[in-house]
């Protein structure tokens, strides 16, 4: 599953990467907020998003370096 979630990112243009980051920056807000009021069920979710997060700002910074 992780695969097909990378193809299905790298598949999208700049401004949906940008506003993807986004999203998951207010998701890792959110999440974070959960866990310190000690309402976050998974906390793995963190870790996930976190990642995403990378993975994100590198394709952005490929896409940015190629033209």
């Amino acid at each position: 599953m992780a695969k097909k979630k990378t193809t299905d990112i790298r598949a999208m243009t700049l401004d949906q990467l940008e506003e993807k980051l986004l999203q998951n920056k207010k998701e890792q807000f959110n999440l974070r907020v959960q866990q310190s009021t000690g309402q976050l069920q998974n906390t793995a979710m963190i870790r996930k998003v976190r990642k995403e997060i990378a993975l994100i700002n590198t394709l952005i910074a490929e896409l940015k370096k190629k033209g």
